[in-house]
């Protein structure tokens, strides 16, 4: 039969049952060079207790998860010790498909699942040689194996039962269907620990290309592999890999796939290999490993890792690398990190997550996982909840005195530092961050309302409930994706959405999951919301920020700096963007050269610039505005404070001192190893 007549004959001739089983018998017969009608007995009985394919579920190496970012890009794999990218039969080249035939099963277009004469061929061979130097199992046999016989052992009963499952397989499915399921699951070899299966790994592997751009030589060196992956592996044994990709040209030469002039000129070069990365390599990790972590947490490990997920995510690659130069452009500051994360206010999703930390040096993500006192950035939340509670900032006055000792119920005193004199309004004071009227301002609300507000507006981290939280004086809060989906909730009306890295995930299937948080949860009206904002607009028009607005666009902020100076935050939003930036060392708290509004201000401003400048809008006007009346506080007028002096310096409006908390054992005012987040849990890791 011509070459051209074997490959067009895809139709078998399928007999009964009976008739397969005196095959078989017959093949192992010759095999075992026996004709005792004992052991045909047997062999027909064995053959019987073959299983009905039908009623197994075939193995399933599954396919590594590719996550990609919001153009399309790929950011890379999901590591797995397993390393599988199934690929139609179509894109598999020619030659592979020859290769493996010629090699691996002459008779491929003729057999049904079993090669009676390649089993008394391999028979007499072995015979001859006093071992096993051939073997006889078709490319059907060895899928069937592969698919369906778990830790196959080298047994004649094994060999029965596989050679009539081989029959039953090609009973129901073409040649090429069987072809193409052959090339997507054998095993071509481990490197590095990981093991490649299917061409398409493998192409990657061993050559750094895809499978559909392989010539001739990578396809017989490839199509060599199958038989012993380990004793041919071309970076381990490149003699004995050479040796088989020349065994394979001759088959192919001696079956008419190639001239005997094409098989020499191939096997007079060298095994022109590259090794692959493809399947490590990953672009922004800190992200990445933050998506991963989400995919585990909804879809489980094993899914994750060879689940096939093709998974499109919500960072825009323009925001991303708008963010990394923005760090890149702040003067560096010793000993100090960045990190940045920016958020869709309408959406919650993450538009970019940086960080100036190298993630060679450390794998912990400042962005997402670093817990940081937010100093006076948490005031907003107390502002918000006031306003929510009918508080006018823009008519409600309080002291503002440099100093100023509170009684609040059920606590002993608390002096806090850090005012302008005489009295101010809310607004003003929010604006340039006094301490002294957040503190009476925190004592009339209540820490359970502003902690329980900061809840419903996205910090997840645990608060305590206590006075001193209302300058930002936290234990374990917060994170610089916390305070950016936080702020979002005030840019979105009110409404809240929870953070998310994921657009969608597509199954091998076709079935595409969503997220579920695309309504959002309204948290405060928008009346509330828009009062907020149109309060810390002041913080970029003449507050602490000043001079770090967007030109053109109307955007709303919040400082913040720390005990000592240790953290530099700035939070700010426009109607469709939240950024927040923060600067300290990721390691202890050591005071910073600066402040929230010259350390992370400019990167905020750079950042946005670029970010949140096209299509500029004003905060929606609200459908409920909010009902507001003056307040008169109950905190001030039970508290003592010194007025004989007054400063704007910002040192002065960041400290403050508290009783000190349970566990402040060298009495900072601060829990003892707290806002570390490179130590914490585990060393950070």
């Amino acid at each position: 039969m011509s070459l051209r007549s074997r490959q067009r004959r895809q139709t078998r001739t399928h007999g009964s049952v009976g008739k397969t089983i005196v095959a078989v018998a017959a093949g192992v017969l010759a095999l075992a060079a026996c004709a005792v009608g004992g052991l045909a007995i047997w062999v027909l009985n064995v053959a019987a207790d073959a299983p009905d394919i039908d009623t197994l579920r075939p193995a399933n190496d599954g396919a590594n998860s590719q996550v990609f970012d919001s153009a399309g890009n790929s950011l890379g794999y999901v590591q797995s010790d397993i390393l599988r990218e199934p690929v139609k039969l179509k894109k598999i080249p020619k030659d592979l498909q020859e290769a493996t035939i010629a090699i691996e099963d002459s008779n491929f277009y003729e057999h049904g699942g079993v090669d009676y004469g390649a089993i008394i061929r391999a028979a007499v061979a072995n015979a001859e040689a006093g071992e096993v130097k051939q073997g006889a199992s078709t490319i059907t046999q060895q899928l069937v194996r592969n698919l369906y016989i778990e830790d196959p052992k080298d047994t004649i009963e094994r060999k029965i039962k596989e050679a009539r499952m081989a029959q039953q397989y090609e009973e129901e499915h073409s040649k090429n269907q069987i072809l193409d399921e052959y090339l997507n699951t054998a095993t071509y070899g481990t490197n590095n620990g990981k093991s490649s299966v299917g061409v398409q790994a493998a192409a990657e592997a061993f050559f750094d290309k895809d499978v559909q751009d392989l010539g001739l030589r990578e396809s017989a060196m490839l199509a060599g592999l199958p038989q012993a992956p380990s004793e041919y592996n071309p970076f381990t044994n490149p003699n004995a890999a050479i040796k088989r990709r020349n065994e394979v040209l001759d088959a192919m030469a001696d079956q008419g796939y190639i001239t005997p002039a094409k098989a020499a000129k191939i096997k007079d070069t060298g095994p022109g290999l590259q090794a692959g990365d493809k399947y490590l390599q990953r672009s922004q990790p800190f992200f990445f490993d933050f998506v991963q972590n989400e995919l585990i947490d909804k879809y489980g490990l094993k899914k994750v890792r060879q689940g096939g997920l093709k998974v499109y995510t919500t960072l825009n690659p323009t925001d991303q690398a708008a963010a990394e130069q923005a760090i890149a452009n702040a003067p560096p500051v010793y000993g100090a990190a960045r990190a940045l994360v920016s958020t869709d206010t309408n959406t919650g999703a993450i538009l970019a997550m940086a960080s100036s930390q190298s993630y060679d040096t450390s794998q912990f993500n400042l962005a997402a996982t670093g817990e940081r006192q937010p100093g006076s950035s948490f005031k907003p939340f107390v502002l918000t909840t006031a306003v929510d509670q009918g508080i006018d900032p823009e008519t409600t006055t309080f002291p503002a005195p440099s100093t100023i000792t509170l009684t609040p119920p059920g606590s002993e005193p608390w002096t806090v530092s850090g005012g302008v004199g005489g009295s101010i309004t809310l607004a003003d004071a929010t604006a340039n961050s006094v301490n002294t009227v957040f503190a009476q301002l925190g004592v009339d609300v209540g820490p359970a309302n502003f902690d329980e507000m900061a809840h419903k507006m996205g910090i997840t981290s645990d608060l305590q409930g206590v006075y001193a939280e209302a300058l930002g004086g936290t234990s374990t809060c917060c994170t610089v994706l916390e305070m950016s989906n936080a702020y979002a909730t005030l840019a979105n009306g009110g409404v809240h959405h929870d953070p998310t890295a994921i657009t969608k995930v597509v199954f091998p299937n076709g079935k595409v999951d969503k997220p579920e948080d695309s309504e959002g949860t309204r948290v405060i009206s928008d009346g509330v919301a828009y009062t907020v904002a149109n309060v810390m607009e002041g913080t970029l028009d003449f507050g602490t920020a000043q001079g770090y607005d967007l030109p053109g666009c109307t955007a709303a902020g919040k400082t913040g700096t720390t005990e000592e100076q240790s953290d530099a935050w700035f939070v700010g939003y426009t109607p469709d963007v939240s950024t927040a930036v923060w600067t300290g060392n990721p390691d202890a708290r050591t005071p910073l050269p600066g402040y929230g509004a010259t350390l992370s201000a400019p990167v905020w401003q750079d950042y946005m610039e670029v970010a949140a400048t096209k299509g500029c809008r004003d905060f929606p006007a609200p459908k409920d505005p909010a009902d507001l009346s003056t307040y008169s506080s109950s905190s001030s007028s039970s508290s003592t404070y010194d007025t004989t002096s007054t400063t704007t310096d910002p040192a002065a409006t960041t400290a403050t001192t508290t009783p000190a908390p349970t566990g402040d054992t060298n009495g900072d005012g601060y829990p003892d190893n707290a806002y570390a987040p490179g130590i914490q849990g585990n060393g950070g890791n």
